[in-house]
């Protein structure tokens, strides 16, 4: 299942949210916004606060998405995520602010 894939021990799987650690929590909300189709999917720093192995699994996770050919939009500081799984780049750093 994505949960057990997300490291999530099925013991856990019965109990609320609130009861999880932080990257509990995270690995939580990444496997809601994996779950059924979708044409686009928006990410937002999907693999910060975790750790290398779970980082892996949802960087997987992303590339079966792409392969499947639904789109995404994601913000990422971490430039290695970023070069493993960018089609195309944007830096935003040079813009300026909305007036």
């Amino acid at each position: 299942t994505l949960l057990a894939r997300l490291n999530l021990p099925e013991r856990l799987w019965g109990l609320p949210p609130a009861t999880f650690s932080g990257g509990e929590q995270q690995r939580v909300n990444i496997a809601r916004g994996f779950i059924g189709a979708q044409d686009l999917l928006l990410l937002d720093e999907p693999t910060a606060s975790l750790d290398a192995a779970n980082r892996a699994v949802v960087i997987e996770l992303i590339r079966e998405k792409k392969a499947a050919g639904i789109g995404m939009l994601g913000i990422f500081h971490d430039g290695e995520v970023r070069e493993a799984i960018a089609d195309q780049v944007v830096d935003v750093s040079g813009f300026s602010a909305a007036h």
